[in-house]
């Protein structure tokens, strides 16, 4: 399909605009995330990360759309790119966090795998010159990031979403530890010729912005996905969904639940 200019590009992929209107097309990179290592072990894991990405954030977004939350996929167009609509990104993300890991961990004293009492909502500010740093309901409010109302929209998406990806993924054997979520603004026509503004999930869910465990033995997925054994965690969460080339007709399937 043919693709506009470049809007913007990130580590793990490049947005141009879309053919048709308000929508972009989000391509997905085989380059390694930020803070990955950078030795001749991750080159062997580039290879094809950005086709399983697209593949898996297919799926996980295209349940979420059967389950009525809101989110820019419109349908994958082919191994490495997906029409997305295009939306206003807001300035504030959030990190949903299940059980206790990484700098959570860490910056509460607690055990990793803790689970915790609910599961809990972190506000970031979305800038890589300052690495997405936590801020607080009050910075948002102070420097008008967001509207109380954007903040209960967002939460109520966050736990909805959680919900069922944690579903999903218990039913493929797999422990949502945490993950977080990116959002984009859009304006939809009224009856009477005004707009409303909605709130969507954008950007992508994948191994790269998720936190999963196996939920019987425990092994880490990101520790694979930075092992020199190269697409190993990402390979594992697609052959879960059902998504890989080897699985013959299965490929085209979706999630199968293990018994």
């Amino acid at each position: 399909m043919p693709r506009g200019k470049q809007v913007y590009e990130t580590s793990a992929k490049i947005i141009y605009e879309g053919s048709e209107a308000d929508t972009h097309i989000q391509h997905f990179k085989d380059d390694p995330a930020k803070g990955r290592r950078g030795d001749d072990a991750v080159a062997l894991w580039q290879a094809g990360r950005g086709v399983l990405n697209n593949r898996i954030s297919d799926v996980l977004m295209t349940r979420l759309t059967e389950m009525g939350v809101a989110n820019h996929l419109m349908r994958r167009l082919n191994m490495r790119e997906q029409m997305v609509r295009a939306s206003e990104p807001m300035p504030i993300g959030v990190k949903i966090r299940n059980l206790a890991a990484g700098a959570f961990a860490s910056r509460l004293g607690m055990p990793p795998g803790v689970k915790l009492p609910r599961p809990m909502v972190e506000f970031f500010l979305r800038s890589t010159e300052l690495d997405d740093p936590l801020i607080t309901e009050d910075n948002i409010a102070a420097f008008n990031w967001a509207s109380p109302q954007d903040l209960d929209d967002i939460v109520a998406l966050s736990m909805r979403t959680n919900d069922i990806l944690s579903g999903l993924f218990i039913g493929v054997g797999l422990k949502l530890v945490d993950f977080r979520l990116e959002f984009g603004r859009i304006w939809e026509p009224l009856e009477n010729g005004q707009e409303e503004m909605r709130i969507l999930i954008a950007d992508e869910i994948t191994p790269d912005n998720c936190r999963l465990w196996d939920n019987e033995t425990g092994e880490k997925l990101e520790t694979l996905r930075d092992s020199a054994t190269g697409l190993d965690g990402h390979r594992l969460v697609a052959a879960r969904l059902g998504l890989m080339p080897d699985a013959g007709p299965g490929d085209l399937r979706g999630p199968r639940t293990l018994q």
